[in-house]
């Protein structure tokens, strides 16, 4: 039998680039709820929420990137949410940084934050 016919993906952890990991680490959990999954070093974390986690990279994402990433609505994470209205209104209440407010497509209902470094993470309801 083939061997990725008897694999599993048991998990997925999208990698974002931070300039600084203890205000990101900060950040994710104070306004956005995750808790803190591990540390490694002074340069490498991952955050997690309902089993669903993302590693936190000390570095420096290009400014022009992050830049055109949040004129174009262009997410680095998307998030398929339930109750979307109150998660929203949390965040908002928490003065997250709003790119796209809540609003409604033909798929569901989206909004588009931005983490401290720019780096674009998107909240949709499908219907």
């Amino acid at each position: 039998m083939n061997a990725s016919a008897q694999s599993k993906i048991k998990k997925m952890s999208p990698q974002l680039l931070v300039t600084d990991i203890e205000h990101s680490i900060e950040f994710y959990t104070k306004k956005l709820g995750f808790d803190v999954e591990f540390r490694y070093e002074d340069f490498y974390a991952g955050v997690i929420k309902d089993s669903h986690s993302i590693h936190l990279k000390s570095g420096k994402a290009s400014i022009e990137e992050r830049k055109s990433k949040r004129e174009k609505d262009d997410p680095d994470i998307v998030f398929s949410v339930e109750d979307i209205e109150a998660l929203y209104e949390e965040f908002v209440n928490k003065s997250v940084d709003i790119v796209q407010p809540l609003c409604e497509r033909p798929y569901g209902k989206e909004f588009y934050i931005a983490d401290p470094d720019g780096n674009i993470l998107a909240f949709l309801e499908e219907v």
